[in-house]
C-alpha cells in the first residue's frame, strides 16, 4: 500500500520510539508491525531519514549491524520526541475526522 504524503516521517519517528534502529531495520519493523500492510521503500526512506536528522529530530552514529556490516543507526532526540507527539495528535484529529465524514450518510 502507498503511504499517504507526510505519514513516513510519523511512521519513521514512531518505529525510532521504540530504540535506535539502522534503515533497513526501520523499513522492517513498519512491515512487520503493519502485518506487511506496508512497505517502504529504499528510495523514500533515506531521504525522510536525511530530512528529520536535518530538522533535528534524529541524531545518527555508525555502528554494526546484526550481520556485523557498518550501519548508521538513528534515534530520536528530545525535540524528535516532541515532533512524534504533536504529529500523533494531529494524526489522530485527521482520522477522526475522516472516519466522521465515511460514517455520515445524508
Amino acid at each position: 500500500m502507498d503511504l499517504l504524503h507526510g505519514t513516513l516521517d510519523l511512521l519513521i519517528l514512531k518505529t525510532l520510539a521504540l530504540g535506535p534502529m539502522h534503515g533497513w531495520g526501520i523499513a522492517q519493523r513498519i512491515q512487520q508491525i503493519s502485518e506487511d500492510a506496508l512497505r517502504v521503500n529504499q528510495g523514500s526512506l533515506y531521504p525522510a531519514l536525511q530530512r528529520l536528522e536535518t530538522a533535528g529530530w534524529l541524531d545518527s552514529e555508525w555502528g554494526a549491524s546484526e550481520r556485523n556490516r557498518q550501519a548508521k543507526f538513528y534515534r530520536l532526540t528530545r525535540a524528535g520526541q516532541k515532533q512524534l507527539r504533536e504529529e500523533s495528535a494531529q494524526w489522530a484529529r485527521m482520522t477522526t475526522a475522516v472516519g466522521k465524514i465515511l460514517a455520515h450518510e445524508g
